[in-house]
């Protein structure tokens, strides 16, 4: 065989063994990586899900709670006349009967009675004709 037609192999070196050696392992740790972090949902997208639903189903026993409360006391306005008397007594100032009323006004409410005062008394005296 002449020397032209032989075909020469390259040596394999331990230089080029290592760099094989560390792109095979480049490509495998990517592969691995894709598969648990890549596509439409990876891993920590999961996670966050199932904290998200954690925390909606929290919300949503709170919200159940807060229902059955409110239709309790619902069922105790509804069912006991004394419960509604105080309700409308406290809440919007009624009587019943032939009751004596009571009022108690804050700072605020008297001050505001009285500017309302001034400005009636003031638009009366411009309405009056001068006498002089």
């Amino acid at each position: 065989m002449p020397p032209a037609a032989r075909t020469t192999k390259t040596a394999d070196t331990p230089t080029k063994r290592l760099l094989r050696r560390a792109a095979w392992t480049a490509g495998v740790l990517a592969v691995l990586l894709f598969a648990v972090e890549g596509g439409e949902y990876g891993t920590r997208d999961v996670w966050e899900g199932k904290a998200r639903v954690t925390l909606r189903q929290r919300e949503v026993e709170a919200m159940r709670a807060e229902v059955e409360a409110l239709k309790a006391e619902l069922k105790a306005v509804t069912t006991d006349p004394a419960r509604l008397e105080k309700i409308a007594r406290e809440r919007y100032g009624m009587v019943k009967g032939d009751k004596e009323l009571l009022y108690q006004l804050s700072d605020d409410s008297a001050a505001a009675a009285d500017s309302i005062a001034a400005a009636d008394s003031a638009a009366t005296a411009e309405k009056r004709p001068f006498r002089g």
